[in-house]
């Protein structure tokens, strides 16, 4: 899998440890353009699972809502809401079996309402999965001052109590920190 002569990051080593399986609910919280959890989450959920595609910009939600339509993915819900504000996402609390937050947390001011939002929305025994960027990949990614280290991240989820329980590489650009929610 590539994008731009860039390999992704391959989401099924990350669905294998957290048990992604058929009837989950998912949501991915700042999905962004490419959507690349959601469209590979939705096939693995499949019809008796459910997607939500979250974000703050409009236009993003639009172009996964015409590739959803144009591909067939009748499990994926697009949600336009602001993933910094505390109750504000319109999905039922405690539902979610897995919260994902994927290259995002670097454009976050508000990280630990972010955070929040993301247990609140997650049932006991979901994960929170923060998939982010250790460094840039040419022109892709953030600016070095915007890179969201683990310890940072591992502090945000232990702020909440939520449990760490795996931490490893994606790829040689980004890191996986899983929590759990108990």
């Amino acid at each position: 899998m590539t994008h731009s002569g860039v390999a992704l990051i391959d989401p099924h080593p990350i669905y294998e440890k957290i048990d992604l399986s058929a009837g989950k609910r998912v949501a991915d919280l700042g999905c962004g353009r490419t959507g690349h959890f959601i469209f590979s989450s939705s096939r693995v959920v499949g019809d008796t699972g459910i997607v939500y595609a979250v974000d703050i910009i409009k236009e993003i939600l639009e172009g996964i809502e015409a590739r959803k339509k144009a591909e067939g993915f009748d499990n994926i819900q697009t949600i336009w809401s602001d993933i910094e504000k505390y109750g504000k996402i319109p999905i039922p609390e405690k539902s979610l079996d897995v919260v994902f937050f994927v290259n995002v947390l670097f454009l976050l001011v508000n990280k630990s309402e972010a955070f929040k939002e993301a247990a609140r929305l997650l049932k006991e025994g979901g994960f929170l999965v923060v998939v982010d960027w250790i460094k840039k990949i040419g022109p892709l990614g953030p600016d070095e001052k915007l890179l969201v280290p683990e310890e940072k991240i591992a502090e945000l989820g232990n702020n909440i109590g939520l449990k760490l329980v795996d931490k490893t590489m994606a790829n040689g650009y980004h890191y996986v920190v899983i929590f759990k929610k108990e």
